[in-house]
């Protein structure tokens, strides 16, 4: 790879390192002050952000590293470590991303659904559990790659990334039907004079919710948007068996660009959710009023 591109490479990815870094570290101490989201939801979106804190921290650093090799030639036994410790990093972060962002579209399908149960259902705890599981699953398959086989564990991750696309999916579908048929409802309802309180949403705020849902779902498809082409080309790569300068720039493309995904979050969760950009708001004003 020519050094001025190799150059251009690691400063964006030190960039990127930088504001996922920053942007997920302000979004896990304004999630704390948030009191409107429910426990057990605000845990997986804590989730969520520290798995980007992780790459911004972590894995991008590494990556930046990596790619440096082509400027300046590191030593080759420090260079296999350091690539190890990004793919195992890369590989878990990943999985317990997409697994996660999956069970929040699980969870707001649950509150539809269960009206006034959900809370009793959805604990903390219960919460905990699923997370301690997609932690496991994605540190065993990332062990499994690096120390073990690399097919297997491509073919269980890559079914497992396939089967939350589609549960997720499932999801919204089911929460698109129940919305409108609860609207039909309502329009029913008023034409023929009974209270609008009345339906399969009684117990919640509608426009809050629909403000959640709408939220992760911008997550989700952000999520999908940067790792598709990484997945497409390693995927293309691996079967072909191509090799060469040319694979390694749309790699290191493809990968920077789902890297992206974890400087993108903090700015989606500020747009999306007005308690989050509120809190933000105020942690940077104290911040600054602080260190003036």
């Amino acid at each position: 790879m020519p050094e001025g591109l190799a150059g251009f490479f690691v400063a964006l990815n030190t960039f990127l390192s930088v504001t996922a870094s920053l942007g997920n570290a302000l979004i896990l101490v304004t999630l704390h002050k948030v009191s409107s989201v429910h426990p057990p939801t605000k845990l997986l979106f804590r989730c969520l952000a520290v798995t980007d804190l992780g790459v911004g921290l972590i894995t991008q650093p590494l990556y930046a590293t990596t790619i440096q090799n082509f400027v300046t030639k590191i030593k080759w036994n420090i260079l296999y470590y350091v690539e190890v410790i990004r793919i195992v990093s890369s590989i878990i972060l990943c999985e317990v991303s997409i697994f996660t962002s999956t069970a929040i579209s699980v969870d707001r399908l649950l509150a539809l659904l269960l009206g006034l149960r959900y809370r009793h259902v959805v604990t903390l705890r219960r919460v905990c559990v699923l997370l301690t599981c997609f932690w496991l699953t994605s540190i065993s398959i990332a062990l499994t790659y690096n120390f073990w086989s690399r097919s297997f564990s491509l073919f269980i991750g890559s079914g497992l990334i396939a089967l939350s696309v589609v549960i997720s999916i499932f999801s919204y579908t089911r929460i698109f039907f129940k919305l409108r048929q609860h609207h039909e409802a309502q329009v029913q309802g008023v034409h023929q004079g009974q209270p609008n309180g009345e339906g399969i949403l009684i117990s919640l705020n509608i426009t809050r919710y629909k403000k959640t849902v709408s939220s992760i779902a911008y997550v989700q498809l952000a999520l999908v948007a940067c790792y598709v082409p990484f997945i497409i080309s390693l995927v293309s790569i691996m079967i072909t068996g191509r090799r060469g300068m040319s694979a390694s720039i749309v790699l290191i493309s493809v990968q920077t660009f789902a890297y992206l995904n974890s400087s993108l979050n903090p700015i989606l969760y500020c747009w999306k959710i007005k308690e989050v950009r509120q809190a933000v708001k105020d942690t940077v004003r104290k911040f600054c009023c602080s260190s003036s």
